[in-house]
């Protein structure tokens, strides 16, 4: 089990706008962590425009998950990770960390903050905590509240998309991907988006996990 990026956002119109992150990228390429970490980035401001307020969702990309959970404030977290880490410790987690966000920085840093000016220095910590599900209090109110909530599931990123859309323009266009990532993403963009990258850029030393 895997939690690979923990990230905070705050949903603008038409653009999401990250607050903060934390990345675990040590299981993969050396040379190519930069691009992976900025795929993670994308991805989860991607899914976070699409998806609406006060709604919680998985979206499956093979063997990868990533939970987004968006607030009726605009607030957002997106965990990304294997298929293995249980979905409930990662919403508790999510639940977690943007209550504790919201009560740290303030709203009207939101719309306008970026990882350089927001001031909340606690995602590194829960990223590696979280590492392992059993940090997770299995009894908590947040966990038994979810228990009643419904969780939507996307089975690819695709299907979040609007008719007509397609990742790999999404791709070229985006703010987030520099050159050399856009250029990996060339080179692997018979997959979905999400696993190519993230695939390619593993070691063949160092298997990521075993996910099935």
């Amino acid at each position: 089990m895997k939690l690979y990026s923990l990230s905070v956002l705050y949903k603008g119109e038409p653009k999401a706008v990250l607050l903060k992150a934390a990345y675990d990228v040590s299981s993969f390429s050396f040379f190519q962590r930069s691009s992976v970490q900025e795929f993670m980035t994308f991805t989860s401001q991607l899914i976070v425009e699409r998806s609406a307020k006060g709604s919680r969702a998985s979206v499956k990309e093979q063997e990868y998950l990533c939970h987004v959970y968006v607030r009726n404030d605009s607030l957002a977290g997106v965990v990304i990770a294997d298929s293995e880490y249980p979905s409930r410790v990662a919403f508790t987690l999510l639940e977690k960390v943007l209550d504790e966000f919201s009560k740290q920085v303030d709203k009207v840093e939101w719309p306008v903050g970026s990882p350089a000016t927001i001031h909340y220095a606690a995602l590194d910590g829960h990223l590696s905590r979280y590492q392992n599900p059993r940090e997770a209090d299995p009894m908590s109110k947040v966990q038994a509240e979810l228990d009643e909530t419904k969780i939507i599931l996307h089975n690819t990123m695709e299907s979040l998309l609007e008719r007509g859309e397609k990742l790999d323009d999404l791709v070229s266009k985006s703010e987030v991907l520099g050159t050399q990532s856009k250029a990996f993403y060339k080179t692997v963009s018979t997959g979905p988006l999400l696993r190519a990258p993230l695939q390619r850029a593993v070691e063949p030393a160092r298997p990521l996990c075993p996910l099935h």
